[in-house]
């Protein structure tokens, strides 16, 4: 498997490039979207092997990075955000409890040094897996017209709740 990936009988096993580094250590302890701490700084630390692919990510504002949430042992198909008083599907939620445990960050570039991608816009705890990076493409990445379901109605109930 030098790629990183092998399939075995409808499986995919996906190794890890990195692992960040964060102040969160709980779940519990991470703020919730869209509460992030400009402040607050983690870092992603990817294998030696992979640091020749951060090249020319410096040049970029944002970043995507993919993750494994390691610590959901389980699979739900409705979930209730916390800020929420109703469940909704799984898959019109963000919570870890998914059939795959995948996450997806935008984080804000601070620095790159070496192997590590220093970042703020944390939502992760620490020692969680990293499984890609990818740069934020605003031109292609934004988009237009865009409905947020269920969430419009927080949207319009507070003014300071917005996506960023």
């Amino acid at each position: 498997m030098n790629n990183g990936i092998g399939i075995v009988m409808n499986k995919i096993i996906i190794e890890p490039i990195g692992i960040i580094h964060s102040p969160y250590i709980t779940i519990k302890d991470v703020p919730k979207p869209p509460f992030f701490d400009e402040d607050i700084e983690a870092f992603a630390e990817l294998n030696e092997k992979y640091s020749d692919g951060l090249k020319d990510l410096d040049g970029f504002s944002h970043a995507i990075i993919l993750f494994y949430f390691h610590l959901s042992k389980e699979i739900h198909m409705y979930g209730k955000p916390s800020f929420e008083k109703d469940e909704h599907g799984i898959f019109a939620i963000r919570s870890p409890h998914r059939p795959n445990h995948i996450g997806l960050s935008i984080i804000k570039i601070n620095r790159i040094e070496k192997n590590k991608l220093f970042f703020c816009n944390v939502d992760m705890i620490n020692n969680t897996p990293i499984i890609d990076i990818k740069p934020y493409i605003r031109d292609t990445d934004i988009k237009e017209n865009v409905s947020c379901g269920w969430l419009e109605k927080h949207i319009k109930k507070r003014n300071n709740f917005k996506f960023k």
